[in-house]
């Protein structure tokens, strides 16, 4: 049974940074493509960052140059490195696996964590 949990999340300062993990179960991440996606009340739910096997990332263009994503296929787990945060960029963040690699569209992935939430103040 595929299970996704997210953690790091919480409030910081504009500037500040958090880090994102994503612990996964039930299967091996680095046979899957894996993403992490942002959504706040009443807005659609949008891609961040996605992962390819050989590690390759994407990102949305809001973020390029301040969230890296990567994996550590020893301890089974997915990562979100957020620097020099935005209040923007307050949202619940989800990771989400079994979807094509490197999408940032929602609709492609079908396994879902539950979320953290990440409030930036300025």
């Amino acid at each position: 049974q595929v299970r996704l949990v997210e953690s790091g999340g919480g409030s910081v300062q504009s500037g500040g940074s958090l880090r994102l993990s994503c612990a996964a179960s039930g299967f091996i991440v680095s046979n899957y493509c894996m993403g992490w996606f942002r959504q706040t009340p009443g807005k659609e739910r949008e891609g961040v960052a996605a992962i390819r096997r050989d590690g390759r990332p994407s990102y949305e263009d809001s973020v390029k140059g301040r969230f890296t994503i990567s994996q550590d296929n020893a301890k089974n787990t997915l990562y979100l490195q957020m620097n020099s945060l935005k209040p923007e960029d307050s949202a619940m963040y989800y990771c989400a696996t079994d979807g094509p690699c490197g999408s940032l569209v929602r609709s492609y992935y079908a396994s879902w964590g539950q979320g953290t939430q990440v409030t930036v103040s300025s």
